[in-house]
């Protein structure tokens, strides 16, 4: 059963979060045990190329995301917005299929669910100001 754009989305999130305490390499690991336990082919080809574009683009993302975030440097983020930003910026800048509104959205809804009560307006504002 394919999974909806939304729980694609928070997978590789969830995924992506895990690069704060792991090298690379052990992504790449914990990835493919992530993706062999999907049903859907085409949704682990998805989580993949979308995965490997954000770790590719890694260094771009967080350099765009230090000239947003004025006064803030990337370690005084939290992980969990921080790993929210990576993926709504390599949406906003590499992936034309994603309008940016959406992005934008999409993010502040998982906010929603992992961060603080402040986190949502957060990353609202600093992706605001990325559109």
């Amino acid at each position: 059963m394919k999974m909806s754009r939304r729980k694609i989305r928070e997978s590789i999130f969830l995924l992506l979060f895990r690069i704060e305490f792991n090298t690379r390499e052990e992504l790449s690991e914990q990835a493919e045990d992530f993706y062999s336990g999907l049903e859907s082919p085409e949704d682990s080809a998805y989580i993949r190329a979308k995965l490997d574009g954000i770790l590719d683009a890694l260094p771009v993302i967080d350099e765009k995301i230090g000239e947003i975030c004025t006064g803030w440097k990337l370690n005084r983020l939290g992980k969990t917005e921080l790993a929210i930003l990576r993926l709504a910026v390599y949406e906003v800048l590499y992936d034309e299929e994603i309008p940016t509104g959406v992005a934008i959205n999409e993010a502040v809804e998982i906010a929603k669910i992992y961060c603080n009560e402040e986190a949502p307006r957060f990353i609202n504002g600093v992706l605001a100001k990325l559109a």
